[in-house]
């Protein structure tokens, strides 16, 4: 969907503003008792298979940390007891969209996964120092985290930060 306004500029004329508009998307990073990571393998139509977390589009009416416990159930099979809020970007200004990415803990084996028609996916449980190495290659997706990954690679006490924040125990 497209929104378009009239806007005043600087100089007093007036012009046609357009954004577009997407649903909100969660990310979700469970981490398994053992403190393993569990990414996914995806293939999905017109991309090149990718690795990344659990996660997907918010449905309409649907709250956020709903989409959240929604999306790791059906590409994990994993329901949590805990999920952490992460970080939440708007990852492209000419587009009304956000994407949420949690850590989730406390997790319980409930159910196969339940994929959409058009999704793979195979479950990859990594340790955090291999998480962070898979973070810096060309196939991990999820580029909103990006940033706080690389820190935690340069930096010692932000890598022990964010080893904390992953630690199923804390």
């Amino acid at each position: 969907m497209r929104i378009q306004w009239e806007q005043e500029l600087f100089d007093g004329t007036m012009t046609t503003f357009e954004k577009l508009t997407r649903p909100d998307t969660v990310v979700v990073f469970p981490t398994l008792p053992d403190g393993k990571i569990l990414l996914t393998e995806q293939e999905q139509p017109g991309k090149e298979p990718f690795v990344g977390a659990a996660g997907g589009r918010v449905d309409p009416g649907e709250e956020i940390l709903a989409g959240a416990k929604r999306e790791l159930l059906e590409e994990t099979g994993y329901e949590a007891e805990e999920f952490i809020l992460w970080n939440a970007t708007h990852p492209a200004s000419k587009i009304d969209w956000v994407v949420y990415t949690f850590i989730a803990k406390g997790l319980k084996k409930v159910a196969d996964l339940n994929l959409d028609g058009g999704e793979k996916i195979i479950l990859k449980p990594v340790t955090f120092d291999e998480f962070l190495e898979i973070s810096t290659s060309p196939i991990f997706s999820e580029k909103e985290v990006l940033p706080e990954l690389f820190e935690a690679k340069m930096c010692l006490n932000k890598k022990e930060k964010l080893r904390k924040l992953f630690d199923p125990a804390l």
